[in-house]
């Protein structure tokens, strides 16, 4: 019935979507999703032809009625509610006038053009009876009674009503005209619950189609059968309601969030090529081969489900460089020694991620610096002028009940205006009215976010924070990354949430059985370095296998073992090992090559091929050199590797 190709729309620099396609047919319900901004109301307007798109097109069936309702409302007149539902609609004037005047001009024509002005004539009746103009009294009150209008109001000015019950009004007079498609654009704002359920069981019944937005989860869940989502740089179209669309929508975050990883493993093994030998003559082709590799590689992004938040947090005030430092720290539970002589320190700008497995002691350090945990031995010494918060799931029954989410984040910024702090409840998705709800109604999300709200306008300038992204949906994590990449002082925390670590840390410390490890960077370095020490362990280990037993790799003697001179043998004899096997590998690579150009050009000649079967078994060897080049140059970055390690052994030696 009516269709959009290719759609585009951009406000300036701004691009709203683009490439927006949509197919709607009879019987169709769709949900119209997205965030504030993402151009949901405009889209409805291109479709009502409101508005002209900058790209692609609009098409409707012959005949094909809309009706379109804004999330606006005229002002309210002198005419009476149910008058104004009962008017006639543009469409229906036109064919009305159309029909009248044919009829004015019947006597004058021919015999043979009245009878084909009767055809038109009919043709018009039928299309003046197809839009249902035939409305009857009783039926616009069935839908103003539905709708929550009361009898006694159907004869008031429309001056006398508000914006939402206008808005109703609307609606009213727009469902009794029952066009082919209805486009509503947030027609659930105004309705109260049993007006809302009346809705959703007349567009459950409707014969046409419905393109709607609403913010009412429930209600789209109820009468969607399709949902439109426009997303950060995509327009997703999948069939079902809300929640099939948030379940699938996980799945594919969590996809690509699995390829993102793949490709940044793939991409740091091309890199360590690259760095290693950039400037070796001798591997120059390889070289340049892998960085037009990297060029070439389209990176995965993971969208983000909100916009980015900026926060006005009250400024902590500036403490000295050392906030905080322990020193030979010892703590133990019963027989269980978790810390012997720890010694941390955390400077002004650090914002530090600690990791490591399940039982390491990671909260245990964490409430050590908050000063909520004792310890055996040692001095813990807070910084001048440093004020500490602490976060754990614990603040969450620390909430006041009584208190409204307003009352609640005033007693911690009593100077703080009610119009930044219902700009920072609404950072955290508390908007309007729902800022003077209590504590005592809010879900374990929904006190989560108000607890982290409340820690962070405390005006401290070292956060502690154990596991915040617990009972946080994706949405909630995302402003939680937002609200901590704006806050300005100290940040030591907990979490599974490898996304938020890479968004905020600058520093990780490794916590594994009582020792400390640090790393200076951020997650990503963390993990490279952590993997190279893996790798030169592995390599250390290849090389001890081709030494004497009675031989360690830093050359030093054991007891009643050979002198060095044996030792700078072996290692000599295993370096000429690996440089011999390299070579070997670097000549078959050449050979590759050769064969790969022969081949590739052959194929871009397909005329040149004897026969279908010279082709399939042409292609089957090009696969089979590729396979075995890949082999190969995973062995000759390993024995690469291995041979760095050999010569540094051979240096320490010398």
């Amino acid at each position: 019935m009516l269709s959009a190709i290719n759609v585009s729309k951009s406000y300036g620099d701004k691009i709203l979507f683009q490439n927006l396609n949509l197919n709607l047919v009879t019987g169709q319900r769709i949900a119209l999703i997205g965030l504030n901004g993402t151009g949901k109301s405009t889209f409805l307007k291109i479709l009502a032809g409101e508005a002209s798109p900058d790209t692609g097109n609009i098409s409707t069936k012959r005949n094909i009625t809309i009706g379109y309702l804004k999330q606006e409302t005229e002002l309210g007149s002198d005419k009476v509610l149910l008058e104004e539902v009962l008017e006639e609609s543009p469409e229906a004037t036109v064919l009305r006038n159309k029909i009248t005047h044919a009829y004015e001009s019947f006597a004058s024509i021919s015999s043979e053009k009245q009878t084909q002005l009767f055809k038109e004539i009919n043709q018009l009746e039928k299309s003046l009876e197809t839009i249902g103009e035939g409305f009857k009294e009783h039926e616009a009150k069935t839908i103003l009674s539905g709708l929550g209008f009361k009898q006694n109001e159907f004869l008031r000015p429309l001056r006398e009503f508000s914006g939402g019950w206008l808005m109703r009004a609307a609606l009213s007079k727009l469902l009794l005209r029952n066009p082919d498609v209805l486009l509503l654009d947030e027609p659930t704002n105004h309705l109260d619950l049993e007006a809302n359920l009346w809705f959703e069981n007349y567009l459950s019944s409707f014969r046409g189609s419905v393109v709607v937005t609403s913010h009412d989860r429930t209600f789209l869940n109820h009468i969607s059968t399709m949902v439109l989502a426009i997303e950060q740089n995509e327009v997703v179209l999948q069939k079902g309601n809300y929640d099939s669309y948030v379940t699938s929508r996980e799945k594919a975050l969590q996809a690509k969030q699995s390829a993102a990883a793949r490709q940044e493993r793939e991409l740091e093994k091309q890199m360590r090529f690259v760095d290693r030998f950039r400037y070796s003559a001798r591997k120059a082709t390889q070289v340049q081969s892998r960085l037009k590799q990297l060029n070439k590689i389209e990176q995965v992004e993971i969208p983000r489900s909100t916009r980015r938040v900026h926060y006005s947090f009250p400024k902590p005030a500036r403490a000295e460089t050392k906030v905080i430092s322990l020193a030979n720290i010892s703590k133990a539970y019963a027989n269980k020694i978790v810390y012997t002589d720890l010694n941390l320190t955390l400077t002004r700008s650090d914002r530090v991620a600690l990791v490591g497995p399940n039982g390491a002691g990671k909260t245990t350090l964490l409430r050590i610096l908050a000063g909520v945990l004792s310890f055996d031995d040692g001095e813990r010494k807070i910084g001048h002028n440093v004020t500490t918060g602490y976060y754990a799931q614990h603040l969450l029954e620390l909430l006041n009940p009584n208190n409204s989410l307003l009352q609640e984040v005033r007693q911690v910024a009593p100077g703080e205006s009610d119009q930044n702090l219902r700009k920072i409840l609404g950072g955290f998705l508390f908007s309007g009215d729902d800022v003077l709800k209590h504590i005592s109604v809010l879900s374990g999300g929904e006190k989560a976010r108000m607890a982290l709200a409340k820690l962070l306008l405390q005006r401290s300038n070292l956060l502690l924070m154990d596991e915040p992204t617990n009972h946080l949906d994706i949405t909630s994590r995302e402003i939680l990354a937002d609200a901590l990449s704006d806050y300005e002082g100290t940040l030591c925390f907990i979490t599974h949430d490898r996304t938020l670590i890479q968004q905020i840390a600058n520093k990780i410390i490794e916590v594994d059985n009582g020792k400390i490890t640090i790393f200076a960077g951020d997650y990503d370095s963390y993990l490279y370095q952590k993997q190279s020490k893996i790798n030169m362990n592995d390599n250390n280990d290849t090389a001890a296998k081709n030494i004497p037993n009675n031989q360690s790799l830093n050359g030093k003697s054991k007891p009643v073992q050979t002198d060095d001179r044996q030792i700078r043998r072996n290692l000599k004899k295993e370096a000429n090992r690996i440089a011999k096997r390299i070579k070997e590998i670097d000549d078959k690579l050449e050979t590759y090559s050769a064969q790969f150009a022969e081949l590739e050009t052959l194929f871009s000649n397909p005329e040149k091929f004897k026969s279908s079967d010279h082709l399939v078994s042409s292609g089957e060897k090009y696969q089979a050199l590729k396979d075995e080049e890949e082999s190969l140059w995973k062995e000759w970055e390993q024995l690469a590797l291995e041979s760095e390690s050999v010569d540094h052994k051979i240096s320490e030696l010398d």
